[in-house]
């Protein structure tokens, strides 16, 4: 019988790493790119009215959010609060607010600005009149109300 040569133990070949900063670099951008930045905390509790006819807003970049409902901490009581970006405010607020959004977007897009109410399902509608009546004198006269398509089928 003849003799086998014994084969010597090859070491594994080691991975090359020269790709991994480019596919680093590719998940970063990815990130950076689907990553949605919150602009607002709600520190109000917002549960959407239903509504049968409901439309999309076209750009999202110009619409100003004013939020209304109960505070989230107890200590802030329990009736409805409204909120103007991250902290609450008064209905007197709400024409400085608004000039501060208005000279915040830029001179052509300043008549395109629409003024949304989110409010939550259970907020009297004296403040949402309230509020609507400031935004009539300060002249922002386009306003939405925010609200969650109601399902189709009845329960």
């Amino acid at each position: 019988m003849g003799r086998f040569k014994e084969k010597k133990s090859a070491s594994m070949p080691k991975i090359s790493t020269a790709s991994l900063p480019d596919i680093v670099f590719i998940l970063l951008c990815f990130f950076m790119v689907s990553t949605t930045m919150r602009e607002t905390t709600l520190i109000v509790k917002i549960r959407l009215p239903n509504a049968t006819e409901v439309q999309k807003l076209e750009r999202k970049s110009l619409v100003s959010f004013i939020y209304i409902g109960q505070p989230i901490k107890g200590t802030y009581g329990t009736e409805s609060r409204i909120q103007l970006n991250d902290q609450f405010a008064t209905v007197d607020d709400i024409q400085a607010f608004v000039a501060t959004e208005r000279e915040a977007r830029d001179e052509a897009d300043r008549r395109l600005i629409t003024t949304s109410i989110k409010a939550d399902r259970d907020t009297r509608m004296g403040i949402i009149s309230d509020i609507k009546q400031e935004l009539r004198k300060a002249g922002a006269f386009k306003i939405n109300y925010s609200s969650r398509k109601a399902s189709s089928h009845k329960k």
